[in-house]
């Protein structure tokens, strides 16, 4: 019997081993120039993160969460205001609606992707306005690595007068139809969470976007709303600048992002091409690449709990993004709900299992997750629970 291996959910080590002698030399390069807060690294890799999406600004902060308030802050939104968000989704994205003072507003997801779904941002402009609020930009979410179908919500941002925030931070390089997110929206937020796709040694975000304008007062905003120089305070701001030695990082990892996203490729295709009949697998829209933050399948709901454990028994990590939609959540559930509920957001809360994906993931460990997965889905409900 061969050895079972060791499964890493994200394996972040096996690319320390790729990378390794070149991550060493640019960190230790901030370490000896000393410049820790806005070294020349975090010009470098802002233009690189712009140049690789097709964005014309690119403004590194210290995380992804911080992206997003920076850019609700840029456009004034706050009490009264209406922010159009999916509920199947983490927290942050209505986080940070709310901690401006404004309302989030969930709309229903598409069943076939988990992002939000285009037919239901009419009901869910509709509730904005029932309740009296100022519907003034949506928030879409680039879920598990997809980007949103955008085409009919940018239209419908378009004819509702709403500013269209892309919030990246699982899908940063995904394609859709021939554009690349971070370049899709007014604006597009990213994250550098170790976890992400793209990710740092600790925290740190960034915003995309086209507008000159915006670029230099959200660049006025993360460094305590300077003017000319840093005591020279014209507006009130925060403090959130991605740190010097996490753009060196980054500028490491964006070097073999492209590629990494192709190996990703090959690890979802030959996941899919074994468990599409026996069980719900991702759906990637025609002409579009995922960047594949995770590789999400659907159990039955009753059957989930025992799914999971009887992988983990076989050594086999699995991770359920998310357990709960917003709106059911002790801090958002008093925040309107399109229209009559959203039954799909909330059963597919209970049927999701996301299985290991990382560039790095060998065949022969593929093959053990897949044979695991084939056990575990062909074993009776009784025998599995």
């Amino acid at each position: 019997m061969s050895e079972r291996p060791v499964i890493e959910f994200i394996d972040l080590k096996a690319q320390r081993q790729h990378i390794g002698k070149a991550m060493d030399e640019a960190i230790l390069k901030v370490v000896h120039d000393g410049n820790y807060i806005l070294g020349e690294q975090v010009q470098q890799f802002e233009a690189g993160l712009a140049a690789f999406c097709g964005a014309k600004h690119a403004i590194g902060v210290a995380n992804g969460t911080d992206a997003l308030i920076l850019v609700l802050e840029a456009l004034g939104i706050g009490p009264g205001d209406a922010v159009i968000c999916p509920s199947f989704t983490f927290a942050a994205t209505a986080e940070v609606v709310a901690w401006m003072g404004a309302t989030p507003v969930f709309a229903e997801i598409d069943e076939a992707t988990y992002n939000i779904d285009p037919k239901s941002l009419g009901a869910t402009l509709e509730t904005a306005k029932q309740h009296k609020l100022n519907p003034r930009a949506l928030i879409s979410v680039d879920l598990f690595g997809q980007a949103c179908d955008y085409e009919p919500i940018e239209a419908f941002c378009k004819q509702n007068g709403l500013v269209l925030i892309s919030d990246s931070a699982q899908g940063y390089g995904a394609r859709y139809k021939g554009r690349v997110a971070g370049a899709i929206g007014d604006f597009a937020t990213t994250s550098f969470f170790p976890a992400k796709p793209l990710g740092c040694y600790g925290d740190g975000g960034a915003i995309l976007t086209d507008s000159d304008e915006h670029a230099a007062l959200l660049m006025s905003l993360r460094f305590h709303g300077k003017g000319s120089y840093k005591y020279d305070n014209v507006r009130v701001g925060v403090n959130s600048r991605l740190d010097t030695i996490q753009a060196a990082v980054l500028i490491e990892k964006l070097k073999i992002y492209a590629e990494e996203i192709e190996k990703r490729q090959v690890v979802a295709a030959r996941y899919t091409a074994a468990l599409k009949d026996v069980v719900v697998t991702p759906h990637v829209m025609a002409d579009c690449v995922s960047t594949w933050a995770q590789y999400t399948i659907r159990v039955d709901a009753d059957r989930r709990d025992a799914f999971q454990a009887a992988l983990k028994a076989k050594g086999v990590p699995t991770t359920v993004y998310y357990p709960k939609p917003l709106h059911q959540q002790t801090a958002y559930k008093h925040y309107p709900v399109a229209g009559n509920g959203l039954p799909i957001s909330e059963r597919v809360a209970q049927e999701v299992v996301a299985l290991p994906m990382h560039p790095y993931l060998d065949e022969s460990t593929q093959d053990y997750i897949i044979a695991q997965v084939l056990e575990a889905l062909a074993a009776p409900a009784a025998a599995v629970a």
